[in-house]
């Protein structure tokens, strides 16, 4: 596919009109909530719950990406943007879950603990969002 076919493509599949404004606006503000959570407790008390720490950095790369792709557009990006949103899911309902049956292994919290919690639920709520866009994208 030349770039001015991929160009029209990518208008086609254009990912931040609309709702996604406010979608890329929230992952925006997670990443940076995220990011800057982690690199803090990383480089001042990793040793005192590494797991919750390196959960934080996973997701915050995580939103990272997904605000990348959401302001990039086209196909290849919202299929990458969905497949992320999804792993982003499973990660907060996998960790969200582990922190409410085993809260001892996590003597600080993670962004994904009990569900995000800490962050009003966004972090269980946003991937829902985000997979509703992107699938609803595709039809556009």
């Amino acid at each position: 596919m030349t770039e001015t076919q991929e160009g029209t493509a990518g208008a086609k599949t254009r990912l931040v009109t609309g709702p996604g404004m406010l979608l890329v606006w929230l992952y925006g503000v997670m990443s940076v909530g995220a990011v800057s959570r982690s690199i803090y407790q990383i480089a001042t008390e990793f040793d005192r719950a590494p797991l919750a720490y390196g959960l934080s950095a996973v997701a915050a790369v995580v939103y990272v990406f997904i605000t990348y792709t959401l302001v990039r557009g086209g196909e290849k990006a919202r299929r990458a943007a969905l497949v992320c949103c999804a792993a982003e899911l499973a990660g907060v309902l996998i960790v969200g879950t582990w922190t409410l049956v085993e809260p001892s292994a996590f003597p600080d919290a993670t962004v994904w603990s009990d569900f995000g919690y800490g962050y009003v639920f966004i972090p269980v709520l946003l991937p829902l969002t985000g997979i509703w866009w992107l699938r609803r994208s595709k039809a556009a």
